[in-house]
């Protein structure tokens, strides 16, 4: 990629013009507690911002560290992540607050550093932990960062992983990693929208309404309130069988749900 030096101080300049005009005011902006910074990230995944303030302000009361996270019972965490859809996501935290907690004794920074052992994280939740924790220079590209890259610098929207990060590393001003990707996320939710710039997103999320997930949040529901028979669930739901039962299998086999003699219930 031929992208000249004065070329990303004109981008820098225009984005940082922009924060300093319309930076957004959210709560784990406001703590450096890596802990707090790993629940937002994996509550903002496919998830809008505006629905996560809510939930995430009730979880940190909650549970405030991750100690506490990881001694809660799969039932109450499956409670306070019912609304924010993709319930393998409080799982998968869960599971890293445990992971966390007994293999690298609550030190949430040293395990982003080796998130390939952490259940849920990949790189740009590792990374992003890391940048908005401790400043760290390093770099991380979301869906809304390849965006802003993609319309402002001219490139094709089948442009490789390797060529972004290496360019958001070019991109990133020394010592400012925290305010910088604060600044390139408001800029890509405010300015460079996907409406905007008609840069869509490598992967869409299908219709949540009549789908298989939506049907999974519901059973999950029911079961949070008791354990229940097919012919309850199928009642409750108002399904054809064949549906319902796949939907039950799958989370049996997730590890959401068991099934005791005729009921099926929530794991512990």
């Amino acid at each position: 990629m031929e992208i000249s030096d004065i070329t990303i101080s004109k981008f820098q300049r225009k984005v940082w013009a922009f924060y300093r005009t319309h930076r957004r005011r959210l709560p784990w902006r406001t703590t450096h507690d890596p802990y707090k910074i790993l629940v937002s990230e994996l509550m903002l995944q496919q998830t809008q911002v505006s629905r996560v303030i809510t939930f995430y302000n009730k979880w940190i009361q909650q549970w405030p560290t991750i100690q506490d996270l990881a001694h809660a019972s799969r039932r109450e965490v499956l409670q306070a992540w019912m609304g924010l859809g993709y319930n393998t996501r409080a799982l998968r935290l869960q599971q890293a607050a445990k992971t966390i907690v007994g293999d690298y004794q609550g030190d949430v920074v040293q395990a982003m550093r080796q998130y390939q052992e952490i259940p849920g994280v990949g790189r740009y939740t590792s990374q992003a932990v890391l940048i908005f924790a401790t400043n760290a220079d390093l770099v991380t590209v979301d869906t809304n960062i390849r965006r802003i890259f993609i319309h402002e610098f001219g490139l094709p929207k089948d442009i490789s992983e390797r060529n972004l990060w290496d360019l958001a590393l070019r991109c990133l001003p020394t010592g400012r990693s925290r305010d910088w990707h604060n600044a390139l996320m408001d800029y890509g939710a405010l300015h460079d929208t996907a409406l905007t710039t008609g840069v869509k997103p490598k992967t869409r999320q299908g219709r949540f309404e009549g789908s298989n997930r939506q049907l999974r949040a519901q059973v999950i529901r029911l079961l949070l309130q008791q354990d229940r028979s097919f012919t309850e669930l199928q009642k409750r739901l108002d399904v054809p069988k064949v549906k319902l039962q796949h939907i039950l299998a799958t989370l049996i086999e997730e590890d959401f749900i068991s099934r005791k003699k005729n009921r099926y219930l929530l794991k512990d």
